[in-house]
């Protein structure tokens, strides 16, 4: 693949890609993720690792094993959403590349994510594949799924690897290895910092459906993920609670009125669900502090709805044709990626 490179206002070239990392507590893997990024084959990309507040060491070690790279100390956890804006306020390329510090591209991660780009170049957003670290047999995610009850999910966590090879449309791409065009990242205003983490990136992508935007998922472009290495694992307690409270935030945010009142029977009925789940294991704490701080925090929700709401541009029915209609799809984590088709019509 060439490329003519690209140049700033003083003429100084910059790179086609701005790789994100965003560092808390991550110990030994982010030095892995940023060997992975320095042996890969597509070369004009820079790096930018922001240290959430770690004590670990970490991003400290990482900057001494790769001083031309951008190390930014946030002095505070900003979240993921947080260290993310903050990363892609000071990168440079045209496309921002985000992936999480326990994931690990394969050589050409971003060969691939570059020469999407290219196949699709009216899109401006794009998901990969990823596979368990520990297990590559098995997948991490293959986008990002929306339910037509309102709640999100990774397609095809834990399942087999289907194998599929030839880019598809998703509901979403997931924030752990997604490639995204930086303007339009920075005018939707980024990742929301309400949600802090986890969701963050179903929101992102839930905003660009809202605005006829949509996603790819290039499965030639693999990572493979530990998974929640810095928060204690996908079921600690702080990855239930903020994956609760802000999957109904998100539901809230960002559900159009017709579908929102549609589909709102269906969101309670299988939030209760999942509830009753959480009881079964003994797990029922984080989950029901979770629905409480949701609750609680209903002002702050319906505040983020107005400004979401106000950018939409496409009908109920362009949103609902995007999600899964299969009850069995949420709770078998099925992959739901369809045949790329033209953008929505914009609303009246």
């Amino acid at each position: 693949m060439t490329r003519t490179a690209a140049k700033d206002k003083t003429g100084s070239a910059v790179p086609a890609i701005s790789v994100l990392v965003v560092a808390y507590q991550s110990g030994p893997t982010l030095d892995l993720c940023l060997k992975a990024l320095a042996a890969q084959t597509w070369t004009d990309f820079e790096v930018v690792v922001v240290d959430n507040g770690s004590t670990d060491g970490a991003p400290q070690a990482a900057a001494r094993a790769f001083p031309d790279w951008q190390h930014v100390a946030a002095g505070e956890n900003l979240g993921f959403a947080g260290g993310v804006n903050l990363a892609a306020n000071l990168a440079r390329g045209r496309w921002i590349a985000l992936i999480n510090p326990d994931a690990y591209a394969e050589s050409d991660w971003l060969e691939e994510l570059l020469a999407g780009t290219e196949a699709f170049p009216a899109v401006r957003c794009f998901g990969s594949r990823q596979l368990m670290d520990e297990n590559p047999d098995l997948l991490d995610g293959l986008g990002d799924v929306m339910s037509i009850s309102g709640i999100p999910y990774r397609g095809g966590y834990r399942n087999p690897d289907p194998g599929l090879t030839s880019p598809g449309e998703a509901f979403s791409a997931c924030g752990g290895a997604m490639l995204m065009e930086r303007d339009l990242f920075l005018k939707l205003g980024g990742l929301d910092e309400r949600l802090f983490c986890y969701c963050e990136d179903v929101d992102l992508g839930y905003r660009l459906r809202l605005i006829g935007e949509p996603t790819i998922i290039l499965p030639k472009a693999v990572v493979r993920h530990e998974g929640s290495a810095a928060s204690g694992g996908p079921r600690s307690d702080f990855a239930v609670f903020h994956g609760t409270r802000n999957r109904l935030w998100v539901f809230v945010k960002n559900t159009p009125p017709l579908l929102f009142w549609l589909s709102l029977p269906l969101h309670i009925a299988a939030t209760a669900v999942l509830f009753a789940r959480d009881i079964s294991r003994g797990e029922a704490g984080a989950p029901w502090r979770g629905i409480w701080a949701a609750f609680a925090g209903m002002d702050t929700a319906l505040a983020m709805r107005r400004e979401a709401q106000a950018t939409r541009r496409v009908s109920s029915w362009a949103v609902a044709r995007a999600m899964s209609w299969s009850p069995l799809d949420l709770f078998q984590r099925r992959v739901v990626i369809r045949p790329v088709r033209p953008s929505p019509p914009v609303a009246p």
